[in-house]
């Protein structure tokens, strides 16, 4: 059975990172004020990316590494921009405050 990694957009332009066997299951439960605490005082919440893993270990493992990227790194993955993901990975902090400027 597959597990995926998710990352929801809040209402207050937030995001949260999760996983998860179902990914339906899971945003229906968010979206109802369920999912989480974080994520029931910030909604609506959309569903912005999802990644298939093949075992729970490797969903939680991609969610430990998603969680502590910056804020413009996880809107780089939702958008797919795979050069802007690298750019910010090399240049860590640095490139992150050049981008800002």
């Amino acid at each position: 059975m597959p597990f995926y990694l998710y990352i929801l957009k809040c209402a207050d332009g937030s995001f949260y990172v999760g996983h998860t066997e179902d990914v339906e299951m899971r945003l229906a439960q968010h979206a109802d004020g369920a999912g989480n605490a974080y994520t029931a005082s910030r909604l609506p919440v959309q569903l912005v990316y999802f990644a298939e893993f093949p075992t729970r270990e490797d969903a939680l493992v991609r969610e430990r590494q998603v969680k502590g990227w910056s804020r413009k790194k996880k809107a780089a993955l939702c958008r797919g921009d795979w050069a802007e993901v690298s750019r910010l990975a090399k240049g860590g902090c640095s490139a992150a405050r050049d981008s800002e400027r």
